[in-house]
């Protein structure tokens, strides 16, 4: 297995990376190698080169950005994406209920659970394992690289702060074949059911199922917030009546004057005009088994150990 750390993602947790695996990773699986990423998109140039060097496994620490560097650095190869999750939002490990304590996360590698998801093409060019999206999303997104802390704090007061000024912006979409033209203020095109922080503003969305969810929403007058955002949070943003849902697997977009788009929370300058393209089961990932516990080699030591004691006294 190689080890992908980004040093600088989420808020942290990150930085005992090499102790945890040390303590957690089952070695009679795995030999495993770390190696840092230096700078941005640093993780495909060394997920690439692990590809090519063989490794069975390529794990990704950090955020959903950083799970995407990993991906479009094996795209193609026969290495399997591993997720220890310790970004911002986690959408992808949420959406896999993959631990957001990484030492859980651990206990997912150790299981060997191998499956296969769908992935998405923009332009041919940028892939995408969760969630991307135009227009307030996109500004949101490429504003957060900018800011000296990550976390859902910092994520929020952009949003509070660009809300009143952000209009909604005029769309010609082609949805498997069907034209139509939107005014929006954000829309999503999804993998994975949320945008991180369990935002789900695409709650029928599944990773394998070969279809894109396409979510369109107008701008939320802040006297519908108040009704809105627990429509996000409850799994059901569909019954909000500012947004539209579609499920394809082939989206044109035409009218991104803004040009940029959130790419699995990172903001890319991809152009005006965007193909979206459902990759069905084009990536093989280890997988949460839901039937397996996930109880940590040491902790079950010391709690044997408690009892010992008490059954001792």
């Amino acid at each position: 297995m190689l080890v992908i750390v980004n040093p600088i993602s989420g808020i942290g947790r990150q930085k005992k990376i090499e102790r945890l695996l040390n303590d957690n990773l089952n070695h009679d699986i795995y030999d495993f190698e770390v190696r840092y990423t230096q700078h941005i998109h640093h993780g495909t140039l060394l997920a690439q080169q692990g590809a090519d060097e063989g490794f069975d496994v390529i794990t990704a620490v950090g955020g959903d950005g950083s799970i995407n560097d990993v991906i479009a650095g094996i795209h193609g190869s026969d290495a399997t994406l591993g997720i220890i999750p310790c970004g911002s939002g986690n959408g992808l490990a949420r959406c896999m209920r993959i631990p957001l304590i990484p030492a859980f996360a651990i206990r997912i590698l150790n299981q060997q659970n191998t499956g296969l998801i769908d992935t998405i093409t923009l332009n041919d060019t940028y892939y995408i394992a969760s969630i991307a999206g135009v227009g307030f999303d996109a500004l949101i997104a490429r504003l957060m690289q900018n800011v000296k802390t990550r976390g859902f704090p910092a994520y929020l007061n952009l949003v509070l702060h660009e809300y009143p000024i952000y209009e909604s912006k005029d769309y010609r979409m082609v949805i498997d074949g069907q034209e139509i033209q939107r005014k929006a203020w954000f829309t999503t095109f999804a993998n994975s059911n949320q945008f991180g922080y369990n935002a789900a503003v695409a709650p029928q969305a599944k990773l394998d199922d070969g279809l894109i969810d396409i979510s369109i929403v107008d701008k939320i007058p802040i006297e519908h917030i108040g009704i809105t955002g627990p429509l996000i949070y409850a799994n059901h943003f569909e019954l909000s009546q500012h947004v539209e849902m579609f499920k394809a697997s082939d989206v044109w977009v035409y009218g991104n004057v803004d040009r940029w788009v959130n790419i699995d929370g990172e903001g890319a300058n991809v152009g005006t005009e965007l193909h979206f393209v459902n990759q069905k089961q084009s990536l093989k990932v280890l997988k949460r088994n839901m039937k397996e516990p996930l109880i940590i080699r040491h902790a079950a030591d010391t709690i044997k150990k408690t009892i010992d004691q008490l059954v001792e006294g």
